[in-house]
């Protein structure tokens, strides 16, 4: 227990530390109207540690005696700078009683590394110290008033005292044996009364969050730990959010059950929380890297689709090929750009892919290699999920329901990867229309009414039904419905016909010692190695940094194909919908970033329409589609798109007139 002189120092020395560093906090607490509403004043625990060491190492061992006296100093610190501003006292500034000192650890020295453990690796030995935790909320209760003190009254000598309710026991008073009275007054009393009107309430609610699986190795099953916000801390994050919570951990036990074992359940007492949402997706890209790029643009000037392809050889290198999966990867990927309407309408920018394919195609390597480009990413499969578990679920905890995010809601601002799609049932295929394309899931359970975000990418792979018949539609061929289907961007299948050349080649590039082949086409003249940390660095700044807007010129084209495809025959009715001319634009935009520019141009219209052609079970430019499986990166890619252009545009030629 601190000593009465002790405490007074460091109620004065944290005071000079708010005044000297946080005045303007000050100052505007100071200026607010209500007076009984809690304000928070955040210190920097780097700051302090340079400032106070000592105090900052107190702080950081006994945080439950330090931080009550943190709250004293803020209303004293209060009180000296309204006593030495006359302008504040004009101004009718008044100083507030409910003050919390939030201490943000985040950028401290990495001396104190027992401050981040992960939270499956929270122990005995990390109680009653102040730890910061990081994961993501992944059930969110509802704020409620709890007891913060009662005052009672000695019936023998009339001596007030006040008792605080124990969080750890339920919220449950234990009055004290005998009056607490001292001194001459001590009469030992056992007789309380409460003092009615004495009781402070606090906003309360409990949070749950689970680290992230991003962090964890195979195998490993992710933890969660229940967190309690207070006061001005309530109602912040919401299910989805990635934080980074400070807070001292306890344990929660009931203290009624007689000859029962006492469980104690870890607890953190939240002091500070600050939302990641926006830090999640973030990737440092030095300044060398950005030249990087801007010099391989530059070299390839002249032939821009030989380092695109350059680029797309980079993804998912272990697979040899399929030039038509890689491109469709990397602009689902990169995607297009969101925009709203006058009334407030948004029309998505994220585009969602699906690989239909025979076993063996490689559908799961592409899925694996798009989560690990993606710094926020979810892999569920079809068999493994349900509709709660994909959207939202409502659960009973302690009588009270509560909604439990799933894995398209905690893939908010990433991307969901869903393998053996065929395997999920119809039911549970259905909620995920709004999410796919409306961007959010509306919830109606257990009287929980909500609308939860869902800006994700949905990247699908699923085996055909039996042997897949060219003939059929592709709703038949794989037993997705036509709604569904046509919210996927691209459609790729991928079958595994016999095609001698084919199989040659394939084998010897899996035969090769070091892969030779598969580095044939990678840029000489820069050695630009496109390993998968510089493509996570590119699709990062590529997205960022570009938004490109269409020209006339590409606008012509895209309306056109849109107009020839509605004309054409009904066995694609499920695909040619509106949502295909928004896929066109998102695919376009897409494109436009991937080669390093701001506007669409004609060559990204018609690399748009090639990966919507190779999405067709039926073709309305070409008589014959091929099969995305057997697609290969050209030697001279320019040459073949020039040829490409040429048969595309004689086909819209009639319709691309009319337009104009």
């Amino acid at each position: 227990m601190a000593e009465p002189g002790d405490r007074s120092a460091r109620i004065h020395s944290l005071a000079r530390f708010l005044i000297t560093h946080h005045a303007p906090q000050l100052r505007s607490i100071l200026l607010a109207s209500d007076p009984i509403l809690h304000y928070p004043v955040t210190i920097d625990f780097a700051l302090l540690l340079d400032s106070d060491p000592p105090l900052a190492l107190l702080l950081s061992s006994q945080p439950s005696l330090i931080l009550p006296i943190f709250d004293l100093a803020a209303r004293l610190s209060q009180g000296i700078v309204l006593d030495g501003s006359k302008d504040l006292v004009d101004e009718g500034a008044s100083v507030k009683e409910f003050v919390h000192v939030r201490v943000d650890v985040c950028g401290s020295p990495l001396e104190f590394p027992e401050m981040f453990p992960s939270i499956g690796r929270v122990r005995v030995k990390h109680r009653g110290v102040l730890l910061s935790l990081k994961g993501t909320v992944i059930r969110s209760g509802s704020v409620k008033m709890i007891e913060g003190e009662r005052e009672y009254e000695c019936r023998k000598c009339r001596h007030r005292f006040k008792v605080y309710p124990e969080l750890e026991t339920g919220n449950t008073i234990r009055l004290p044996t005998c009056c607490p009275s001292k001194g001459s007054k001590s009469c030992e009393g056992t007789n309380f009364q409460f003092v009615a009107d004495s009781i402070v309430c606090h906003d309360y609610q409990e949070i749950k969050i689970q680290e992230s699986t991003q962090v964890l190795g195979v195998g490993s099953i992710p933890r969660s730990i229940p967190a309690i916000l207070m006061d001005d801390l309530v109602d912040i994050v919401k299910a989805g959010d990635d934080i980074i919570v400070t807070g001292v951990l306890t344990a929660k036990w009931s203290a009624d059950l007689k000859d029962v074992r006492c469980d104690l359940d870890p607890i953190l007492l939240a002091n500070h929380v600050r939302r990641t949402n926006e830090l999640k997706s973030e990737i440092d890209i030095p300044d060398g890297v950005i030249k990087k790029f801007e010099q391989f643009w530059s070299a390839f000037k002249d032939a821009p689709l030989r380092g695109r392809n350059a680029i797309l050889q980079g993804i998912c290198p272990q697979v040899f090929g399929l030039f038509t999966v890689k491109l469709a990867v990397a602009l689902t990927l990169i995607g297009g750009v969101q925009h709203a309407d006058a009334s407030g309408m948004k029309v998505r920018g994220e585009s969602h892919l699906l690989l239909v394919g025979d076993p063996g195609t490689g559908k799961s390597q592409f899925l694996k290699f798009a989560a690990k480009l993606n710094n926020r990413s979810v892999i569920t499969t079809g068999l493994g999920s349900t509709s709660a578990g994909l959207t939202v679920t409502a659960v009973k905890d302690g009588g009270e329901w509560m909604l439990e995010a799933g894995a398209l809601v905690l893939a908010d601002g990433g991307l969901c990867c869903i393998d053996e799609f065929d395997s999920m049932r119809e039911h549970d295929r259905a909620t995920i229309h709004e999410a796919m394309e409306q961007q959010t899931i509306s919830v109606a359970k257990a009287g929980l009414v909500t609308t939860l975000s869902t800006r994700t990418i949905v990247f699908g792979a699923t085996n055909p039904k039996g042997q897949y018949d060219p003939n059929q539609s592709l709703s038949v061929n794989t037993t997705l419905s036509g709604p569904l289907l046509s919210r996927f961007d691209i459609v790729l299948v991928l079958l595994d016909t016999k095609n001698p050349e084919w199989d040659a080649i394939v084998s010897s590039h899996i035969l090769a010692e070091k892969g030779e082949s598969r580095r044939a086409n990678v840029d000489e003249g820069l050695g630009e190695d496109w390993s998968l940390p510089m493509l996570r660095r590119y699709i990062y700044y590529v997205k960022r940094r570009f938004k490109p807007v269409l020209t006339k010129e590409s606008e012509r084209v895209i309306s056109s194909y849109y107009q020839l495809q509605r004309r054409s025959g009904t066995e694609n009715a499920a695909r040619t919908t509106v949502r295909m001319l928004e896929s066109l634009i998102r695919l376009a935009q897409a494109h436009a970033r991937l080669m390093f520019r701001d506007e669409v141009t004609r060559l990204d219209a018609i690399a748009a329409i090639l990966c919507i052609e190779s999405s067709m079970t039926t073709s309305a430019i070409v008589d014959s589609v091929g099969n995305a499986l057997h697609s290969n990166f050209t030697d001279n890619p320019d040459e073949e798109y020039d040829r490409q252009e040429q048969l595309i545009l004689e086909k819209l030629r009639l319709i691309y007139n009319e337009y104009s």
